[in-house]
């Protein structure tokens, strides 16, 4: 059992219809037809949507990705169309909404992998291999991989599990072609950020990317590629603390867990004696204590700094 503690009301809003609440955005369609994506401040984690709120998140999400859209454009053009709030919508929209064209998008998460951790270090111990992909020998909690490896995953609903998934199946459901432009533009996506992130002082271990399809028709912009008289387009959110790993590149030490600039920090309070849960039980999670939830807007703030260059305001 899993899902939303508190599932909440979606905001009604003059000309927008609301389409899904997700784990942390809501997601809207106006009368262009185009995509209002709103970004709560709501977290989660062990497939629960928690009922405490981190503030800012959405923001800090929202501005985040945005600044990481424009340094990969030149690797794959996304779907934003304009931040601007719709009218009518409240103010806490402003800074937390992006209008995005509508896309096909694929059925799988795009994961890259450039270090061991998560599902693929379980899958490692076990088998010695991560998503089907031989592994060498010797490697432990945090380890740098050889080279980053591809990792698709599918798309689970709220409150279900992303299950990994081969190469092979990814090409099964979408096709050979495609399989291959979404393996290597993830890797190359990967790559650059990757190299960002280290020369500000942070590891990315790892991140996941969704992408949909557009009609390349009278596009100019785009970037070609996945067959059938389609482009590739990367959507959703990116690079972000929920999205990603991110790790102090002067603590990296292989062989335990990292420290870490995302919301490891939550699962860590959850699965601890603190909180009082079992992960595994059917009882929801609890409220986050104040320090706790002080802490992950710290963490995340101090990612967005890092990276950017600049302060969250």
């Amino acid at each position: 059992m899993s899902g939303f503690v508190h599932k909440p009301e979606p905001v009604q809003v003059p000309g927008l219809v609301h389409l899904h609440t997700g784990k942390v955005r809501d997601l809207y369609r106006n009368e262009a037809d185009e995509l209002v994506m709103v970004a709560s401040d709501r977290i989660s984690a062990y497939d629960w949507v928690l009922p405490t709120e981190i503030p800012d998140k959405g923001r800090i999400l929202t501005q985040l990705s945005l600044w990481w859209f424009e340094h990969l454009a030149d690797l794959a053009p996304n779907h934003v169309l304009s931040t601007e709030v719709p009218a009518g919508a409240p103010a806490d929209w402003a800074g937390r909404t992006l209008v995005c064209r509508s896309l096909r998008m694929a059925p799988v998460e795009c994961v890259a992998r450039g270090y061991l951790a998560g599902s693929g270090l379980v899958e490692y111990e076990r088998f010695r291999t991560v998503c089907g992909l031989a592994l060498p020998e010797g490697l432990t909690d945090g380890s740098e991989l050889p080279a980053p490896i591809f990792t698709p995953a599918t798309k689970a609903d709220v409150g279900e599990h992303d299950e990994n998934v081969s190469y092979e199946e990814v090409a099964r459901r979408v096709g050979p072609e495609t399989a291959a432009h979404l393996r290597q533009t993830t890797l190359a996506l990967y790559g650059r950020a990757r190299d960002i992130a280290r020369e500000r002082g942070i590891i990315l271990a790892d991140t996941k990317f969704e992408f949909g399809f557009a009609d390349m028709a009278g596009d100019t912009d785009g970037a070609g590629g996945a067959g059938g008289g389609q482009r590739l387009v990367l959507a959703d959110e990116v690079l972000t603390p929920d999205s990603s790993r991110f790790w102090p590149a002067d603590s990296w030490e292989p062989g335990r867990a990292q420290p870490s600039f995302d919301k490891q920090y939550v699962r860590d309070w959850l699965s601890g004696p603190g909180s009082g849960w079992d992960r595994h039980g059917e009882k929801p999670p609890p409220e986050l204590p104040a320090e706790v939830v002080e802490g992950t807007r710290t963490k995340y703030a101090e990612a967005y700094r890092l990276l950017t260059g600049n302060p969250f305001e």
